[in-house]
């Protein structure tokens, strides 16, 4: 296993009754790396990303993440949440709690972290998101796709050392993909260590270092995405790319 590994999965196996959802899968993200898994509906996909801290328990295999094992629960696996951030389709916003609050709650109420120097970080992460001037507003008032922005600010609040999204603009409006995007887009760029489960294949063009496409619970391929969308190798992805292309 390389220095550079940070979330390595091998031979994961997971079933939802008789449904194979993940296959022997084995994948490994590298520090800094931003890996887009992208697949037909029902392939495993946001199971994986689920997988990985551990929101979806696994029936075999091994999840690594920075050199440990996945705890099973209590304290440990609190810890490995909070360095692995989760942003999902659904926002999860705390309705009765300002931006800057559900911001803020993570580092205060899990670090035990001071709220001072948690608000000044909370801040910085608004403005970076571009909503700073939205602190104060709760969420109802802001757009989704503002929202979606606080969600990403509010993981990073954690200073985790990876990030994931399963499917993180699948709810937006057409016109606030675009903001989001940007903001993820932005993360990839500073060497923020990333797995995205998304279907925006312009996105997996130009943020990821390496594409993985998954079918029937299997990871299928993986290449680097000039490669994969230039010349997939297998005939699931090239159906699957066809149809998605094409329209």
């Amino acid at each position: 296993m390389s220095e550079e590994a940070l979330i390595v999965l091998e031979n994961v196996n997971k079933w939802f009754g008789p449904l194979h959802v993940l296959d022997g899968v084995n994948l490994t993200v590298d520090r800094g790396e931003v890996v887009v898994v992208i697949g037909p509906s029902g392939s495993g996909k946001s199971t994986l990303c689920r997988a990985i801290n551990r929101l979806e328990p696994i029936n075999s295999g091994t999840i690594t993440f920075d050199g440990r094992f996945l705890p099973e629960e209590g304290r440990a696996l609190a810890r490995l949440r909070s360095e692995v951030g989760m942003v999902f389709q659904s926002f999860n916003l705390f309705a009765h709690k300002t931006i800057l609050q559900n911001v803020m709650l993570g580092p205060v109420k899990v670090r035990r972290e001071k709220a001072a120097v948690v608000h000044d970080r909370a801040m910085s992460l608004l403005e970076r998101v571009g909503i700073a001037n939205q602190a104060q507003k709760y969420p109802a008032q802001l757009s989704g796709g503002q929202q979606q922005r606080v969600a990403i600010a509010r993981a990073l609040a954690m200073q985790p050392k990876a990030l994931l999204f399963d499917e993180p603009t699948s709810a937006l409006d057409p016109e606030m993909v675009g903001e989001v995007l940007d903001v993820m887009t932005s993360l990839a760029k500073d060497g923020m260590t990333m797995v995205v489960v998304t279907h925006e294949m312009g996105f997996a063009r130009h943020a990821a270092n390496r594409v993985v496409f998954m079918a029937d619970g299997q990871l299928v391929e993986q290449a680097p995405p000039a490669e994969f969308f230039a010349n997939p190798k297998s005939d699931r992805a090239k159906d699957f790319l066809s149809k998605i292309l094409s329209h």
